[in-house]
């Protein structure tokens, strides 16, 4: 009996060591689970959403090779737009992203799609949202680089309708709600989010980043915690599975010239790093009115704040603790 027990208790203690190293290494696991099952498929779903810009000279601007950045920060323009079948093309949302691979940060610049500023090759000042409608990623690009002085290496495009099937597809996703949004302009789209609900639907979602019925800046900050919510659900372990299908969803939605194996390393990086910390920072803008029209006059001391920022973040030899971090008070602060 002695004996007999004794085994017992050495393969009990033997399926805890393993079920402790299968839950300690589960991140692991899961990208070896990816790189074995899914990882094809999700290359293969990429390479439609490859699209490469052309330069002036009608070359493409990546060479065939990706650029390995894995312990190098690199920059991202993330432009979202809710355009609708009857719409023109406009970029509803501007972002100029930091990525810090080696730390697991993101820092996160937002331009109000009203901001006035000059519009790199058409010769004329205009809302800054119009280059996207004027000349597409390159000429949004082109504008966004000029407007902060700092070099664009990558762009990302998203159509938010595309996302309202991929959230469904997710099973919802959490948005921080806490009071009734209700559209009700006499010349928009009329609808009702109801606050406190644990999940909200595709239709929901894209509802809360299409109100427009309050300031530019809080639509910015919703675009912001729409994506962080989409994000952070599409990382959750079990949700990784879905990974394909998500991509074959967003379809025509999704545009980038980061090449598939890149995102795929990246991707795989980061979920098996230390839990991802983003940043995000906004430049204001004061309200003006020409020839009848809104604009945002762009507060210099933001945009010189957000170049401070960038020149922080971009530089490699800055250590993780010594990152320049938005302080004023009208930012939120650091989430994870």
């Amino acid at each position: 009996m002695k004996k007999r027990t004794k085994i017992y208790i050495s393969i009990a203690v033997i399926l805890l060591l393993v079920a402790g190293s299968a839950f300690a290494f589960r991140k692991q696991l899961a990208v070896m689970a990816f790189d074995v099952f899914l990882s094809k498929r999700v290359e293969s779903s990429l390479q439609k959403s490859y699209q490469p810009l052309e330069s002036k000279d009608n070359t493409l601007s990546k060479p065939a090779e990706p650029v390995v950045y894995e312990n190098k920060p690199f920059s991202v323009m993330l432009l979202g737009s809710d355009q609708r079948k009857d719409e023109p093309a406009r970029s509803d949302t501007l972002i100029y992203a930091v990525v810090r691979p080696k730390d697991s940060k993101v820092l996160l610049i937002s331009i109000p799609r009203d901001t006035y500023t000059e519009i790199i090759g058409k010769g004329k000042k205009d809302k800054i949202t119009h280059a996207y409608a004027f000349g597409g990623q390159q000429m949004s690009k082109d504008t966004i680089e000029a407007f902060l002085g700092q070099k664009v290496d990558y762009y990302a495009t998203i159509n938010f309708q595309g996302l309202k099937d991929a959230v469904n597809a997710l099973g919802g996703v959490e948005l921080p709600i806490q009071k009734d949004i209700v559209n009700k302009g006499y010349d928009h789209e009329k609808f009702t989010v109801k606050a406190n609900k644990p999940i909200y639907t595709g239709e929901e979602a894209l509802n809360y980043v299409r109100y427009r019925e309050d300031s530019d800046f809080n639509r910015t900050k919703r675009q912001q915690v729409f994506l962080d919510a989409v994000a952070n659900r599409m990382l959750h372990l079990n949700q990784i599975s879905k990974i394909p299908e998500l991509l074959d969803i967003m379809g025509d939605n999704f545009q980038t010239d980061m090449q598939p194996k890149f995102i795929i390393d990246l991707a795989k990086q980061v979920l098996t790093g230390s839990e991802a910390q983003i940043s995000s920072y906004t430049i204001m803008g004061e309200g003006m009115k020409i020839d009848g029209i809104y604009y945002d006059e762009p507060i210099q001391k933001d945009v010189d704040k957000a170049k401070e920022l960038i020149d922080s973040w971009k530089n490699p030899n800055t250590l993780s603790d010594e990152l320049m971090l938005p302080d004023d008070k009208k930012e939120e602060s650091t989430v994870k």
